[in-house]
């Protein structure tokens, strides 16, 4: 019960904290605070004079898959609709559930994969630097 009661705590502190900043009459729900990716790697921001932002809505159709790719920026990513299964390297594997948020990993090979039967769609936040590559495209046997 002490443990539900800090959880709950803790919600309440993180809901003040953001209303805080805006109007009373918003409802704003904390989906993603990390300082590190979704293997534990820190997250290190690109030092560019070019920075550049990009959001991505993206549909993955059932059976369909990223294919192996590296991102070398950070990347944050929302699960708007399905499950997202995450290969990586080393046959490590991930899956984050519809209104799931996280990290994605730097410098590690990974895809992303619908294993459902309908559309899984992600909304992608990449932090990344005018004319460079969001990902890069890895060939895996």
């Amino acid at each position: 019960m002490k443990n539900l009661s800090l959880v709950v705590l803790l919600i309440c502190c993180l809901t003040w904290q953001s209303k805080a900043q805006y109007n009373n009459d918003l409802i704003i729900i904390p989906i993603l605070k990390t300082d590190t990716t979704s293997l534990g790697q820190k997250i290190i921001y690109p030092s560019t004079s070019n920075a550049e932002v990009t959001m991505l809505k993206i549909t993955i159709p059932p059976g369909k898959t990223t294919g192996w790719h590296e991102h070398a920026i950070p990347v944050f990513a929302y699960v708007l609709k399905g499950t997202l299964t995450v290969e990586l390297e080393g046959n490590k594997v991930l899956k984050f559930a519809e209104n799931s948020s996280f990290s994605e990993v730097i410098h590690t090979a990974h895809r992303g994969i619908n294993k459902e039967s309908s559309d899984l769609v992600l909304l992608a936040i990449y932090l990344g630097e005018k004319g460079k590559p969001l990902s890069v495209k890895i060939q895996k046997e």
